[in-house]
């Protein structure tokens, strides 16, 4: 699994969220024109974002519950920010009080999977093979506000990449982009799990798409199956032992007990993503050149990346959400699957 889509600044995926409440106001309000909506969605298309929802920014006690439920298990591991920020991830209006709307984004990044583009046995999650997500998704959501504000005067708005308290998969279902899988991350029918979300919040009425209600997840428990530190029980994740938390946001030596179950990965994992049959069936290259994986990712050699210098690592991970383990961190990711 891929932190970078679910939890954190890398974001870890948070408790199970997927039973959001149906409401009976996903109508076009009667003060907005049904065309802007329309405008919006293309104009979301046009930047890249191959999914795009719009949901009332409503209450979510249940899954603020779930979410209280979650951290106090310890689920968070080292990642304090979640908790010290639990009452605006579990209550958007506490993060922007104005809030009206949700637009919410994926763009699809697959670019391969990892056997067949990585060229090391050391492993690197395809989120992280190409440039920042980050900056890609905030830039064009940024463009998406001021294409409203051409449209709407006196808008508002707050962009939002994961890196703030809100909680994105919640919003992104009730968008009806998809619903959140045993996995932990969102699944759509048509890309899989294979994306990056954002939301753009803003402080006027639009209109509202259904929430995705179903899970398609049926019987399925390949995620929790594969994954080698038993990380994964249905829809929940327990930070402490999953290898993408591990590997990105542990800070000090990597427990012994899940140090020789690394596979080979050294930021990031991909196994519950790589064996999901959703993914498996409707994962789409993605066509972003700037998901593309680096030159190094797929030319460099176990005894390569075994060899790095700090000034490599700052070259070939320039704009990369790679830094965020640091020089450092890479090298005990390596010593740790040697």
């Amino acid at each position: 699994m891929s932190l970078a889509v679910s939890a954190g600044s890398d974001l870890l995926a948070l408790p199970n969220l997927i039973m959001v409440e149906q409401s009976n106001h996903f109508l076009h309000s009667d003060c907005m024109k049904p065309s802007l909506v329309q405008n919006i969605k293309n104009v979301a298309r046009d930047l890249g974002f191959q999914k795009i929802g719009i949901t009332e920014a409503q209450t979510t006690l249940k899954e603020h519950k779930r979410l209280n439920e979650w951290l106090a298990a310890g689920n968070q591991a080292q990642m304090h920010w979640i908790e010290k920020r639990k009452e605006e991830r579990g209550a958007i209006h506490e993060y922007f009080p104005e809030a009206k709307s949700i637009i919410s984004v994926g763009m699809n990044y697959f670019t391969g999977l990892s056997r067949e583009v990585v060229g090391a046995k050391l492993n690197f999650s395809n989120y992280a093979w190409g440039d920042d997500y980050h900056l890609i998704l905030k830039e064009r959501l940024w463009k998406l506000l001021a294409y409203i504000k051409q449209q709407t005067s006196n808008v508002q708005g707050v962009v939002c990449v994961d890196t703030a308290p809100v909680m994105e998969k919640v919003w992104a279902q009730r968008a009806g982009l998809g619903w959140q899988g045993k996995h932990t991350n969102l699944i759509s029918c048509d890309y899989g799990s294979w994306l990056f979300l954002g939301e753009l919040i803003v402080d006027i009425e639009l209109g509202y798409d259904e929430p995705f209600i179903a899970d398609l997840c049926g019987t399925c428990t390949a995620c929790i199956d594969a994954c080698p530190t038993e990380a994964l029980t249905a829809y929940q994740l327990d930070a402490r032992k999953c290898i993408s938390y591990l590997t990105i946001e542990r800070r000090g030596d990597i427990p012994e007990e899940y140090a020789d179950k690394l596979n080979g990965w050294i930021y990031g994992c991909d196994i519950c993503q790589e064996v999901c049959p959703w993914n498996r069936k409707f994962a789409r290259e993605s066509m972003e050149v700037a998901f593309q994986a680096r030159m190094a990712i797929k030319t460099y050699t176990n005894d390569d990346w075994e060899h790095l210098s700090e000034e490599e690592f700052r070259k070939i991970f320039r704009n990369s959400p790679v830094k965020r383990t640091k020089h450092s961190g890479l090298r005990r990711n390596i010593k740790s699957n040697s």
